[in-house]
């Protein structure tokens, strides 16, 4: 599995939001990670409409978790910004190859996206953050 920058980005500000007894904008989290704020912007904009984070205008502004890291887990976070996590096209849809119907491989790999979304799914952001 390879995650895509957006999801490697969304991890780490729920991550970073979670050490934080403030709201902090997007350029706090930009640069404690040194990645843009542009990137952090377009991914903040998502986990909002997602509902993960909340972001308030104005004077004292600025983004915070919308839900507690107790309540989030690594895989809903993976799987919501990468969408289907299929190794191959044919593990997640069918007749897209001839020999689907009696292949081992796709069962194979099948029951390892299983188990790698069942790991991360087993995994609360809020183990991840040092105490």
């Amino acid at each position: 599995m390879r995650l895509a920058l957006h999801t490697d980005y969304a991890l780490r500000t729920l991550l970073y939001l979670g050490t934080r007894n403030e709201r902090v904008t997007i350029g706090d989290v930009a640069g404690f990670f040194g990645i843009s704020a542009a990137h952090v912007a377009k991914v903040v904009n998502q986990l909002a409409r997602l509902g993960y984070v909340r972001s308030v205008r104005g004077a004292g502004g600025g983004l915070e978790l919308a839900r507690a890291l107790g309540e989030m887990c690594v895989g809903e976070v993976v799987l919501a910004f990468e969408g289907n996590m299929h190794l191959l096209e044919c593990v997640g849809t069918e007749n897209v190859c001839v020999v689907q119907s009696h292949c081992k491989l796709r069962t194979v790999l099948s029951h390892a996206e299983r188990l790698q979304i069942d790991y991360l799914n087993s995994i609360l952001l809020s183990e991840l953050v040092p105490i």
